[in-house]
């Protein structure tokens, strides 16, 4: 079954490493990425594929590139789309 989930990102986050950490893992993952804000407290995306796929990218993104800190994490469901890119 495919999802759509909103994520946000709370901690220290360094947006250049932070982004390219997620557009990696979405790649591999083969899930859909759309990136929303991003500052040094928070950064916002939205993922959509296979619903295992998107739990294993929050794990992954949870855990984050080395020089970022990741102190919680909301998720909310959003509608599907064709495609996000």
């Amino acid at each position: 079954m495919n999802a759509a989930i909103r994520f946000t990102f709370m901690g220290t986050i360094a947006c250049d490493s932070f982004l390219e950490f997620a557009r990696h893992r979405a790649r591999r993952l083969d899930l859909d990425l759309d990136i929303g804000r991003c500052d040094n407290a928070r950064v916002e995306l939205t993922v959509q594929g296979q619903e295992a796929l998107v739990d294993m990218f929050e794990m992954a993104c949870s855990l984050g590139p080395y020089d970022c800190i990741i102190l919680d994490v909301h998720r909310t469901e959003t509608a599907l789309k064709d495609t996000l890119h």
